[in-house]
């Protein structure tokens, strides 16, 4: 990887955690999912700013990459990489939660946007990646789709039964890509639904499997990469160990950001702490 190329994704990753916590504090007495949204931001960046097969002048090209955030609550990592990477104005972001917004507090499929499935209830997005990279290898599409799950979120038995197929029908186009930030809504997944080692997991499903640490940009290109190019026909998983509501001291490893209203005075700590000044 380039230093250019690092140097315009960990920029990426910066401008959209700020994007991220300004559009949720900008939803006001709507709240926002702050938390799992920026233990995404890297992974969005890296998708984003390199690993993807998209073009937002043409966003229904075919063939191109396709991704499903299964963890739906994560759309202001989601909303912030669509914005820069220019799938839509960045002032379109203020709309974020209002009403006739195209931007909602969960996606709702717009090609034109760039959101590729709807989403909202947890443990479905990652059955719809099986059947649509299933699909796009009988239309002999050349492309990969990328599912972003949560860990919280496989407590959801559906996961396992897509993990099931996936492997059965040899995916090979199909990357699914863990959030393990190990917090979710109610506390600790571990305390919550143990899951245990989920790389060994994924691997015992059949998966081509690697771990990373979610916030490092280099390693995890190179792990997305490293994972887009190989040439085993088995689906493909990625633990990227992160951190819940990255980035924002009073947010971090604490559930009680998963959603949340964010006060005047911590809106300014943390853009503080994020290196911005607020005007």
């Amino acid at each position: 990887m380039k230093k250019s190329d690092l140097d315009h994704i960990e920029s990426l990753a910066k401008k959209m955690r700020i994007s991220a916590v300004e559009t949720g504090y900008g939803a006001g007495k709507n709240a926002a999912h702050f938390g799992g949204a920026l233990s995404a931001i890297e992974i969005l960046a890296c998708l984003y700013g390199g690993i993807m097969d998209v073009d937002p002048k043409n966003p229904d090209k075919k063939p191109r990459d396709i991704i499903i955030m299964s963890k739906a609550h994560a759309v202001l990592a989601l909303y912030t990489a669509l914005a820069y990477t220019g799938f839509f104005p960045l002032e379109d972001l203020k709309t974020f939660e209002n009403d006739e917004s195209d931007l909602s507090g969960h996606p709702v499929m717009n090609i034109q946007r760039g959101i590729e499935f709807s989403g909202g209830s947890l443990g479905m997005g990652f059955s719809q990646g099986v059947g649509v990279a299933l699909g796009y290898r009988k239309q002999k599409i050349d492309n990969r789709v990328f599912v972003i799950l949560g860990d919280g979120e496989l407590d959801e038995g559906s996961n396992w039964e897509a993990a099931m197929s996936a492997a059965h029908f040899n995916l090979g186009n199909l990357i699914v890509i863990v959030d393990k930030n190990t917090v979710q809504g109610d506390g600790k997944t571990d305390e919550i639904m143990n899951l245990g080692d989920l790389a060994k997991k994924f691997s015992a499903f059949g998966f081509e499997t690697r771990e990373v640490d979610g916030h490092n940009i280099s390693a995890l290109y190179e792990s997305l990469s490293a994972l887009c190019t190989s040439r085993e026909e088995k689906p493909k998983a990625l633990i990227a160990h992160t951190v819940k509501g990255k980035g924002v001291s009073f947010m971090e490893n604490n559930h009680i950001w998963h959603h949340n209203v964010m006060t005047p005075q911590q809106y300014e700590q943390a853009m503080q702490e994020l290196g911005r000044a607020v005007n």
